[in-house]
């Protein structure tokens, strides 16, 4: 079950024959749930990523209850990306947990080739890299439309609404994120006062961003390309792990969430590294001259959204005047 298809095993045991070793490890990002273990098959080594709503409270925030990683899978979705990209999973199995929710994916490990951690900028050329590729795999969807059922656009800018802390409160989550949330909204209004009216009412009622960026060019998106998610393989490939918020929707958006959650990481201004997803997206052959400058307004503003809780807790100065004049912008476009 670990040759790169699309079928799944019955059970974790199934998917692990063979295995000489497994050993637990713990999330290497700090902020999840979700169980990993270490194996070595035919004197391999392998991760295998445990996934279950019961356990991973972005599953739950967003909806997932049908396991979107393992869909990929099945789907053979994965196996139409294009060849820059490195998605690392060989095998899976499904069925797993409460309601057979869950799943189990085994991966490659690629634990060496992904960017550290920590706040050191990336080096520009892995960087540019990147949104090269970013650009590549939008291109290769370009006008997708989804048939599998993944992420509904909409939930992207749900996720961090007053009812994630309400939930996870109530089912007595230790996870840290949702109680920075809350902390960061309630520090919203002082620290972006002249955005905060607008962004503050898209948080709990999305509804116009949303239909003002649907009315946009669109693609398939992987959905979180945060750093820890990310890494440059020997053979110069994109890795991109973590398919648990894939789906369809506008690529100015994936853009935007990468520029706003590794914004600790650039190597560069914001606005160099938009110039160059665009011209990566305008080298793939997509015209974006009609459309490119209302789907980033809205898409910034977008990304304030998703993440002004914690631009008000961790940004500095400068760079939280910069997304809270680009969401001023943007909302020009509603």
């Amino acid at each position: 079950m670990h040759s790169g298809t699309a079928q799944t095993a019955a059970s974790v045991d199934e998917l692990l024959s063979g295995a000489t070793a497994r050993q637990p490890m713990s999330a290497v990002d700090g902020k999840s749930e979700v169980l990993f273990e270490r194996v070595v098959i035919g004197g391999q080594r392998y991760v295998v990523k445990h996934l279950h709503c019961d356990g991973d409270w972005i599953a739950r925030v967003s909806g997932d209850v049908t396991c979107r990683p393992l869909q990929v899978f099945r789907s053979g979705l994965l196996d139409q990306l294009p060849p820059c990209i490195d998605h690392a999973v060989v095998g899976a199995a499904a069925g797993l947990g409460r309601h057979g929710w869950g799943a189990a994916l085994l991966m490659r490990d690629v634990g060496e080739w992904l960017v550290p951690e920590g706040d050191d900028p990336l080096p520009l050329e892995q960087h540019l890299r990147f949104l090269d590729h970013m650009a590549a795999l939008h291109a290769a969807f370009w006008g997708w439309e989804d048939t599998i059922g993944l992420t509904p656009f909409s939930h992207r800018y749900l996720s961090f609404g007053p009812w994630l802390t309400q939930t996870e409160t109530a089912l007595g989550s230790m996870v840290t994120v949702p109680r920075l949330v809350e902390k960061g909204w309630a520090r919203f209004h002082q620290a972006a006062p002249r955005a905060a009216g607008v962004v503050l009412g898209l948080v709990s009622r999305p509804w116009a961003l949303v239909e003002a960026l649907e009315a946009t060019p669109s693609s398939l998106l992987h959905g979180d390309w945060k750093a820890g998610n990310l890494g440059t393989g020997p053979d110069g490939r994109t890795i991109l792990l973590d398919w648990a918020l894939p789906g369809r929707g506008p690529v100015a958006t994936e853009l935007a969430w990468y520029l706003a959650i590794n914004a600790a990481r650039l190597p560069h201004p914001y606005e160099d590294a938009i110039a160059a997803y665009r011209r990566s997206l305008e080298g793939q052959g997509i015209d974006t001259e009609r459309w490119w400058e209302r789907q980033l307004g809205l898409a910034l503003l977008g990304a304030l959204v998703q993440f002004g809780w914690d631009k008000a807790l961790f940004a500095t100065a400068d760079d939280l005047a910069w997304w809270e004049e680009r969401a001023l912008e943007g909302i020009r476009y509603l």
